[in-house]
């Protein structure tokens, strides 16, 4: 029988956890206790003990309070939650995992949470969850729930928190769909409010074909997203439309997906037609957050919290330089579509970011560099012209046909 695993410090957060874990009891899912806490006996047994825990992260419990340094404690702890939890996994017995704690107990239980396959619930009750979740949450599909208060014993607000978090996690697990199999292959597409025209009726036209189609929002995560998927083998096929994290890794955006973007299609082998959506910018956040450095460029404020600001005309040939070395070491069929009048909605004849000059150095840096095999489709309109994006689909679907008859 699947469980729902509660995982945290049952020494200093003992009560609150029990409590999550009758509330999960309550409702009808059975739990399994993991305990993560290095400083004292848990308030009640767990079904796998700190110690545990801590030998599966390659020291004891005995180890770590003799040597009494909380660093290397939540080291420990935190590779030792991962490896308990992947076994458990592996075994059949995860319906759904519970998590919740300060920086430290978020950090234990976050490592866990990533470990587990895309699917799986989770949910994180943290003091942290109103700031950046990105180093908690990552690529995986983590829940993360406000706390408002420590968690530090039980009172009026803590219990209708704690028990809404226990209920929402008891509902997925209980009432989880079955994963509907079907003989659909399934591909990638990256997504930005400014290339949305061309990468809906990109999906439209797969979607028309059989394709199973999964879209990813350029924003840093969503492109991490996508590698990995395409990494693990879900994705068959990538329409790399929008491939403007590219700019935040080379620029120091807020939307980098760093330094290995754009390479996992390539080292698996399976087809990608490329494009060069949103290269014309660089995001921020809030006005008051763009560095001083860039006070004399060229911005356009999407919304109160997002600003974009203009790539250069070196920014963009050393762009194209990195797309196309990247492109450059596929092992499977790659295609690069350039529309020439335009990379973004911003950019384009009388918009903002309108830049002939900026565009003719990125294809300057990727025609010099991308390898003389790989096809490069040049296109005179703009990206969310119909046509680029029939020829997207249109490439995709040739280097599909190809790589099965093949």
């Amino acid at each position: 029988m699947k469980k729902v695993v509660v995982l945290g410090a049952l020494d200093t957060k003992g009560l609150e956890f029990q409590f999550v874990r009758d509330q999960l009891e309550a409702c009808g899912a059975a739990a399994f206790v993991i305990d993560t806490g290095v400083l004292g006996e848990p308030l009640f047994p767990p079904d796998i003990t700190a110690d545990e825990v801590a030998r599966a992260g390659g020291s004891s419990i005995e180890q770590l309070r003799q040597l009494n340094d909380r660093g290397t404690a939540i080291a420990v702890m935190t590779r030792g939650a991962a490896e308990i939890i992947i076994g458990l996994e592996r075994q059949g017995m995860v319906g759904g995992v519970f998590g919740m704690g300060g920086t430290a107990g978020t950090t234990v239980a976050a490592s866990a949470l990533q470990a587990l396959p895309i699917g799986i619930p989770k949910l994180l009750v943290s003091t942290v969850a109103s700031g950046n979740t990105r180093p908690y949450v990552g690529v995986k599909d983590i829940t993360m729930m406000y706390s408002v208060v420590d968690i530090a014993g039980l009172n009026r607000l803590s219990r209708r928190i704690l028990s809404n978090a226990a209920h929402a996690l008891a509902g997925m697990v209980l009432n989880m769909v079955d994963e509907v199999e079907d003989d659909k292959v399934t591909l990638g597409i990256t997504m930005f409010g400014v290339t949305t025209p061309c990468a809906t009726r990109v999906r439209e036209i797969l979607e028309e074909q059989g394709y199973d189609l999964l879209v990813f929002h350029a924003t840093g995560t969503g492109g991490l997203a996508m590698e990995e998927l395409i990494k693990a083998g879900y994705i068959k096929g990538v329409a790399d439309i929008t491939t403007t994290e590219l700019a935040d890794e080379l620029v120091g955006g807020v939307f980098s997906a760093g330094p290995n973007r754009l390479e996992a299609a390539g080292a698996v082998g399976i087809p990608q037609v490329v494009s060069v959506g949103a290269l014309d910018m660089v995001n921020f956040g809030a006005p008051d957050t763009v560095p001083i450095q860039f006070k004399e460029r060229t911005f356009y404020q999407h919304n109160p919290t997002t600003t974009l600001m203009r790539t250069t005309v070196d920014e963009n040939r050393e762009l194209g330089r990195r797309l196309a070395l990247k492109l450059s070491d596929a092992t499977g069929p790659t295609i690069v579509v350039f529309p020439k009048k335009g990379v973004s909605l911003l950019d384009m004849d009388d918009k903002p970011f309108s830049g002939t000059e900026e565009r003719q150095a990125l294809y300057e840096g990727m025609k010099q560099h991308l390898r003389s095999d790989i096809r490069l489709v040049e296109l005179e309109t703009h990206i969310n012209d119909t046509v680029v994006a029939e020829s997207i689909a249109g490439y995709l679907l040739e280097l599909l046909t190809q790589k099965k008859e093949g």
